[in-house]
């Protein structure tokens, strides 16, 4: 358990998630878990979307049920050959697209 006098001020005194996440990740960091968020989103909301089962995706795209289900929790970083394998088989792909630059 973590005990609220290890952490610095701003930790200890409940701030939001957003705040937490800048003290103990790097801004390349942040953005790659959420580039793997919105990856992994996708592949849930395409596969709801089809009506299929974890099982019938593995049918479907030659990927293990039990990978599929690790991709979907997060609990791995899947390689891009996995993750276009699935979506291909969802009608889906990836696009590399141009980042939004934030106006300084």
């Amino acid at each position: 358990m973590i005990n609220n006098k290890t952490l610095s001020p701003s930790i200890s005194d409940g701030c939001e998630w957003d705040e937490l996440k800048t003290e103990i990740f790097s801004p390349e960091e942040i953005a790659a878990g959420d580039l793997r968020v919105a990856i992994i989103s996708e592949l849930i909301k395409a596969r709801h979307e089809k009506g299929l089962t974890q099982k019938e995706l593995e049918t479907a795209s030659g990927v293990k049920q039990p990978v599929i289900a690790r991709m979907e929790r997060g609990t791995t970083d899947p390689q891009i050959s996995t993750v276009i394998k699935i979506l291909a088989s969802l009608g889906k792909t990836l696009a590399v697209v141009p980042l939004e630059q934030k106006k300084l």
